[in-house]
């Protein structure tokens, strides 16, 4: 997937960087104004004083360049305040999830309704992931691989239908403070379901 969240930043020399990142950000500037990714690539070229020759040599496509504007946006101004240990904590995380994704909600919404929904909502879920394999572990405990795996994926797909929905039909402005408790709620419930063997 060309989304990557693992490998940082983008290879290459500066100017590929330079070119790269006001390519992004043409995307998330125009996207968020708009409040749609009806946004053409000469705009977007234009945006970032490129050609549009040179989108396609960087992105491919309109869709691949609003991809990783999401991705970036989530490298940049998310993950960072995310721990990245065992000691991760649901409720804080969960609250900078739902803070960051208010903060760019006009940018977000778009995306998740646009032609690339699909690479966006597979973006939120590399994302989201480590965090759901903490929370399936803290919850239910010692899991094998397998198992740790496939319930990760299903509190992944579930958290960010939970956000895409927040995300594209809840007024606006949009409210952290609501999301995370929502979140908690259904976390609460998950965590009193008695444990089988």
């Amino acid at each position: 997937m060309g989304t990557e969240l693992s490998r940082g930043s983008w290879s290459g020399d500066r100017r590929v960087r330079r070119t790269r990142s006001a390519l992004v950000a043409a995307a998330v500037e125009l996207v968020s104004e708009r409040g749609s990714t009806e946004v053409s690539v000469a705009e977007l070229a234009d945006a970032a004083d490129v050609s549009r020759r040179v989108l396609y040599q960087h992105f491919g496509d309109r869709e691949t360049l609003f991809a990783e504007a999401a991705a970036e946006l989530l490298r940049q101004q998310l993950l960072p305040r995310l721990r990245h240990d065992d000691r991760i904590e649901i409720g804080a995380t969960t609250g900078a999830i739902a803070e960051h994704f208010a903060e760019h909600w006009r940018f977000y919404r778009a995306v998740l309704a646009g032609s690339c929904a699909y690479a966006v909502g597979r973006t939120l879920a590399a994302v989201f992931h480590p965090y759901s394999a903490a929370a399936a572990h803290r919850m239910f405990g010692p899991l094998d691989d397998r198992t740790a795996a496939e319930v990760a994926n299903f509190f992944t797909g579930a958290t960010a239908a939970a956000l895409t929905e927040w995300l594209t039909e809840a007024p606006t402005p949009l409210d952290p403070d609501e999301f995370t408790q929502r979140l908690a709620r259904i976390q609460s419930v998950l965590e009193g379901v008695p444990r089988r063997s």
